[in-house]
């Protein structure tokens, strides 16, 4: 029996990072602001001075997220749509840490819904 949930939870885990578009914008900021937990850069956001503030920073992430989803359909969703965002949003290669930013993405995404 504990293979069978198993499998069924592995089912659902793959089948939301395959079709990520099932998250809505809100549920994907609120993950974003949860993965970055930064005071001095709420949200990761750097590109622009927020002087720390947690509103305007909410802002700037939903554009992006928006944006992002745009231009993953657009694209022709040729990966899940957080690793699409994340390629752009926090690039793995401009720093070691940001190779696990679309897997603490996931993560928070994943304990919202449960």
């Amino acid at each position: 029996m504990k293979y069978i949930i198993a499998i069924i939870l592995a089912f659902f885990l793959a089948h939301s990072l395959v079709f990520g578009a099932e998250w809505t914008d809100t549920e994907i900021v609120n993950a974003i602001y949860k993965a970055e937990n930064s005071e001095k850069f709420p949200y990761g956001i750097k590109s622009i001075d927020t002087k720390g503030d947690k509103v305007y920073a909410r802002k700037i992430c939903f554009n992006s997220v928006r944006n992002g989803r745009e231009r993953w359909i657009k694209a022709g969703k040729p990966c899940d749509l957080i690793t699409f965002i994340g390629k752009r949003y926090c690039p793995p290669k401009a720093h070691a840490l940001n190779s696990n930013w679309v897997k603490n993405v996931l993560f928070f995404l994943n304990k919202e819904s449960e």
